[in-house]
């Protein structure tokens, strides 16, 4: 069987096994545009367990394209908080202005218009515009280039750029349209998150193309996707301050652009001083510690960073320095802190009466 007769064949297959074997998820409930958009945002780099709750809150606050436009960006950024990537909030709100004030509130349909909206790349245009719009245009993730890899026992690097061009190509040639097309998307990504998994042995025997699949007959699946390794990350030391005075929070806004932007944070620096250097560099600051008590440490992994985190907790004689202090309820409640400092927010909750 020649390539596009293959995928022609695996795609008729997943069609059928998805509609009567596919998870009711509530986005695939009433699958129009926007619910599309929103959760496909949300589950870029994301699990789906972690998703589904935030959808709902989600959606919830923001029914239609329309009041996501209108949002407040610190309530937004909340509702965010801890689903990470947090540009990916930002982009939304961004393309959904652009979406009332250009479309008339409602998503363009073909993937190329897609495309132009802030934080839509090619998988998720190609996502919405075949789940939501039947349109014959495939979604290229990490799970379907695994299964694609598989599929086709592919030995081309998965992370070139040119090689998942190739696979979408490939795709775009024999996809469906209409229902068939969202079908043949939503099969594809179900057979990667629930059979044909990462760092696993994939579940060959309950996969409805195990007799297309040329890895499993060369008899080493695991094999599939080839990657050429990744980069180390660079590993940063940071010192977390949570400052204290008279029931109230010191917290900083972190820049406009960069890692965590415009997120919230208790005042940190990089490295990790003694307690004498950081009664130094607070009384610099005009601050009169009554303590420096040492309150865990924690590690966070971003893409290409890692942090590794020492915290101290400081009551103070009073508010000092150029921090914004809040009370815990405001802080906790109302401030979009990254899931960088849960372990930090934790003590917060805990000295709170």
């Amino acid at each position: 069987m020649d390539e596009q007769a293959l995928l022609r064949e695996c795609l008729d297959r997943l069609c059928r096994w998805f509609e009567a074997a596919g998870r009711p998820l509530p986005w695939r409930e009433d699958p129009e545009p926007y619910r599309v958009w929103v959760s496909e945002i949300m589950l870029q780099q994301t699990r789906i367990e972690a998703v589904l709750g935030y959808y709902s809150r989600f959606m919830a606050a923001f029914p239609t394209v329309e009041d996501l436009a209108a949002a407040d960006e610190e309530r937004l950024l909340k509702l965010w908080e801890g689903l990470g990537y947090y540009s990916r909030a930002r982009n939304l709100k961004k393309a959904a202005a652009l979406i009332v004030s250009e479309y008339g509130g409602r998503l363009p349909e073909t993937a190329a218009e897609l495309r132009k909206l802030p934080g839509v790349g090619d998988y998720t245009a190609g996502a919405i515009a075949s789940i939501a719009c039947g349109q014959p245009e495939p979604a290229v993730d990490g799970n379907v280039l695994r299964v694609l890899s598989r599929v086709l026992a592919s030995a081309e690097d998965v992370m070139q750029p040119a090689v998942r061009k190739g696979f979408s190509e490939a795709l775009r040639a024999v996809y469906p349209a209409g229902k068939e097309a969202g079908l043949a998307t939503q099969g594809l990504m179900e057979l990667g998150e629930v059979l044909c998994l990462p760092n696993a042995a994939p579940d060959c025997p309950a996969c409805p193309i195990r007799d297309l699949c040329r890895a499993r007959a060369e008899g080493e699946p695991e094999r599939y996707p080839v990657r050429s390794p990744k980069k180390p990350r660079r590993v940063e030391e940071r010192t977390v301050l949570l400052l204290a005075a008279g029931g109230l929070w010191a917290v900083a806004k972190r820049p406009d652009k960069g890692l965590l932007a415009g997120l919230w944070e208790f005042p940190s620096l990089m490295g990790w001083p003694e307690e004498a250097a950081l009664r130094r560099l607070l009384a610099e600051q005009g601050g009169a510690p009554l303590s420096l008590a040492p309150c865990g440490e924690a590690k966070h992994l971003f893409t290409h960073v890692e942090w590794h985190m020492r915290g101290w907790l400081v009551p103070c004689a009073a508010p000092f320095g150029p921090w914004r202090w809040e009370s815990a309820a405001t802080v906790l409640g109302e401030l979009a802190l990254p899931s960088a400092l849960r372990a930090f927010k934790k003590v917060v909750e805990e000295e709170t009466p």
